[in-house]
């Protein structure tokens, strides 16, 4: 049987990169409100 977890970066940057995020309204409020949080991390970053 297959995995459930088998990471791809793209993937991963697709459904939850920072363009993405700010593509939609509730997007937006997400990195909004990790802003407000001083989150050092806004959103998925390239290298990890």
């Amino acid at each position: 049987m297959k995995r459930t977890w088998n990471p791809k970066k793209k993937k991963r940057m697709r459904m939850h990169g920072f363009l993405q995020r700010m593509k939609t309204i509730t997007g937006q409020v997400v990195i909004k409100r990790r802003r407000a949080k001083n989150r050092k991390k806004l959103a998925v970053a390239k290298h990890w």
